[in-house]
């Protein structure tokens, strides 16, 4: 469902181990991988411990094949339970490519095409005769996304089913015009599941199963919305520096195509592999998948069908991030060197699953810094405003809308206060980044206290100027 951020400091242990082989996979030879797993083992110890993540389950492709998988910290605290590479972790929105595939092999079966019209399937959607089955795969279509939020919200904690959340949110008006900008959207993947449904005659998950875990022999992969029961760490939050609390799932009908996968990191390895070697899709379809979707203005979205798209230093990167209630994932993959790095957490809105892709990759490909976006006065005062608020244990309601009321209980400003007060006053606050999601303005800023602790701030600002997501966590 939603992509990730933030995290902070524990001191946890490592249960570390290189991975045996997997199944189907042919491991690379041993002998120069010795001091790259020692460097891993570092570089990913550091992190977990820098940032407070309860676990990391870490994999690495090297030359298309496993060369290392390893588990670090504790899948659960309380009883503790360390964890284990084959232990499963919810992946989020890691599983949309795995819904686009399921979309390509209805169109390479002619059933389909990835250019039909929304309303040759849901004619009642809003503008459903312009909006594409491209539109939805690449976020260009201009549908509000339902999950913004780095948090659980209310409605999240009530049933639904996949059918309710398309027609509550796909028939809203359009955030922009189809194809004029990309905005990501979990939203036009329920849209695309339900469009598998139509179109093969088959439950989503039924369809998936038989024609993409099977095949590639992802036999440990489960389903959240009906396996939750099997998935074996425990996902946490955290309030600003306050500590870990248990995360609740997402009730039963809000995991389908847009997040719904739970699986080993090895199993996401083996899906990395799949996709530099072609071999459950035909080349036309991975070549889809993997250009970048152009604008009606010509530029480009930097997403392709599934996949963020982008290039560092010359290499070709296609990647995606994870979220959904208490887990955050992310994986990179560079299909021209036949490389990929899977990193699988257990805390929500953490950051680490993220550092932890960059610093390992780092090691196997250096990479350039991203943008960081410009800077933004009138945002940076209002944050630091606020902020001050917080570390007083104090809020201003009228700034927030319902969900960030709902969000900002007395636990959570009780954990903000006894967190944020030890730190001294806010001594710089920079915006670093932002964007647009669920029609509303994504921004990330690096803050510094007094005393020399550095944290990160991410919001959510609605087109009415109200705060939904105002989330802290300690820097790296």
């Amino acid at each position: 469902m939603r992509p990730s951020r933030l995290s902070l400091i524990v001191s946890l242990c490592a249960a570390i181990s290189l991975s045996t082989p997997v199944r189907g996979l042919q491991q690379a030879p041993s002998a120069p991988a010795t001091d790259l797993k020692s460097r891993i083992d570092a570089a990913v110890s550091e992190l977990v411990a820098s940032t407070g993540v309860p676990s990391a389950s870490v994999g690495v492709v090297q030359n298309g094949r496993v060369i290392y998988t390893a588990a670090f910290g504790k899948a659960r605290l309380a009883p503790a339970v360390p964890a284990s590479p084959a232990m499963r972790y919810a992946i989020g929105s890691i599983s949309k490519q795995f819904t686009v595939a399921c979309v390509l092999l209805l169109a390479e079966e002619g059933k389909l095409s990835v250019d039909d019209p929304v309303a040759r399937y849901f004619p009642e959607l809003t503008r459903a005769s312009e909006v594409t089955l491209r539109h939805l795969m690449s976020h260009t279509s201009g549908y509000e996304d339902y999950a913004p939020q780095d948090y659980t919200i209310p409605a999240w904690m009530k049933p639904t089913t996949p059918q309710a959340v398309v027609h509550e949110w796909a028939t809203r008006p359009l955030d922009f015009e189809p194809g004029t900008q990309y905005q990501y959207s979990n939203t036009n993947f329920n849209i695309l599941g339900l469009v598998v449904e139509k179109v093969s005659g088959e439950r989503f998950w039924t369809f998936l199963s038989k024609r993409v875990l099977k095949p590639l022999g992802l036999a440990r992969t489960i389903d959240l919305d009906t396996q939750r029961d099997e998935l074996e760490p425990q996902g946490y939050f955290r309030n600003a520096l306050g500590p870990l609390r248990p995360a609740v799932l997402e009730a039963p009908g809000w995991y389908f195509a847009d997040g719904s996968m739970a699986m080993p990191v090895s199993e996401l390895l083996t899906w990395d592999i799949s996709v530099m070697d072609r071999s459950l899709l035909k080349p036309a379809s991975y070549t889809a998948m993997a250009t970048e979707m152009t604008l009606k203005n010509g530029r480009g979205a930097g997403y392709g069908l599934g996949v963020s798209l982008s290039v560092h230093d010359g290499h070709r990167v296609v990647s995606h991030g994870g979220e959904v209630g208490g887990f955050v994932s992310s994986n990179t993959v560079f299909p021209d060197d036949r490389i990929a790095v899977a990193v699988l957490t257990n805390q929500e809105a953490s950051a680490a699953a993220g550092r932890i892709d960059r610093a390992v990759s780092a090691l196997l490909l250096p990479r350039a810094a991203t943008d960081t976006g410009s800077a933004a006065t009138r945002a940076e005062a209002r944050a630091t405003q606020i902020l001050t608020g917080l570390r007083q244990g104090a809020i201003d309601r009228a700034l927030f809308t319902d969900n960030g009321n709902f969000f900002f209980n007395q636990t959570a400003l009780d954990d903000y206060r006894t967190s944020l007060a030890p730190l001294g006053a806010i001594s710089s606050l920079k915006q670093t980044s932002t964007s647009r999601r669920g029609g509303m303005t994504h921004r990330g800023f690096d803050v510094q206290f007094a005393n020399g602790t550095k944290v990160t701030l991410s919001t959510f600002t609605t087109s009415d100027g109200r705060l939904e997501q105002f989330l802290v966590d300690l820097a790296e």
